[in-house]
């Protein structure tokens, strides 16, 4: 079960990354550009998820496009799932305590890496990435 502790650890190791409270409800950010954050259900969502309104932690995590976003809905929905907020964004909600480590840490270097600059997104990737997978 994935904490915001997991969150914050892993955002952090990032190269850059910084985190701040916005309107009560903590981020992170790489040269002030949000790519993870602390997203509770408002009373909109609530209303329009119904009885599908997951409970628990929410974490709101920025994808490459619209259509990596349906594809892990799609793939695991009982992890990820948007509201209507969120039409036409990059971005997915994440029921944290049902995203396992190994997975979560995966999302947030990619939601960083979609909003890091190209250098340092490239730098990044050549020094982790590069035949590690």
């Amino acid at each position: 079960m994935a904490t915001w502790d997991d969150v914050r650890r892993i955002a952090l190791s990032l190269p850059e990354t910084g985190e701040r409270f916005i309107h009560g409800s903590q981020g992170w950010h790489v040269r002030n550009k949000g790519f993870v954050w602390e997203r509770p259900l408002r009373k909109a969502d609530l209303q329009a998820l119904g009885d599908r309104a997951p409970s628990g932690p929410i974490l709101g995590a920025r994808v490459e496009h619209l259509q990596a976003k349906e594809a892990l809905i799609a793939d695991a929905p009982d992890i990820y799932f948007t509201t209507p907020h969120f039409d036409g964004y990059a971005a997915v909600l994440v029921r944290l305590e049902r995203i396992p480590l190994d997975e979560l840490r995966e999302l947030i270097v990619e939601a960083w890496l979609t909003r890091a600059p190209k250098r340092l997104s490239r730098d990044y990737i050549a020094a982790h990435l590069s035949g590690a997978e």
